[in-house]
């Protein structure tokens, strides 16, 4: 018999501090709206200390806790009728400078599999084949997925400034 892991209060408190920003961060920016993302964290961590999961390493939680984070945002995008996306002046409060909103509001112009691909390698510096693993992708799709990024970006920022 599967013996289940227990979590301790200690283990739950030194996770949440360590990676709840990035969680809030990533389901921000797939989900636009604060009241969600603040969800998703929470039932991420939810799930966390409910599972039995063994993880190897800190890397290997970290990405565990990016693919449940993720994998919800999905689901709520999916299923959620009532989902609303947040004023434009809301979303400029959560940033610290002028740059940081120029940055999220580009990624918020991208469709959500390449959004998400974006905001991990750039913004959280993972690898493609990092990305590839917490995605449960093949490491050529990220990189297609960024090759697209990129060039909705350049097209978007091009059209913007020669008009």
């Amino acid at each position: 018999m599967k013996t289940k892991a227990v979590r301790t209060e200690e283990d739950i408190e030194k996770t949440f501090d360590t990676y709840a920003d990035m969680i809030y961060s990533l389901s921000f920016i797939m989900l636009r709206n604060k009241s969600d993302a603040e969800d998703i964290v929470q039932d991420t961590f939810v799930k966390y200390m409910r599972s039995d999961k063994q993880f190897e390493s800190e890397d290997h939680k970290k990405a565990w806790l990016i693919r449940v984070s993720s994998n919800l945002c999905r689901d709520l995008l999916r299923y959620s009728s009532r989902h609303r996306t947040e004023n434009i002046e809301d979303l400029k409060e959560t940033t610290a400078a002028p740059a940081e909103t120029e940055i999220r509001e580009a990624l918020y112009s991208l469709p959500e599999n390449i959004r998400i691909v974006m905001l991990l390698h750039y913004v959280h510096e993972y690898k493609v084949r990092e990305i590839a693993d917490i995605l449960k992708i093949t490491q050529s799709a990220v990189k297609m997925r960024l090759k697209k990024g990129r060039e909705i970006l350049e097209n978007t920022y091009r059209k913007e400034f020669l008009s």
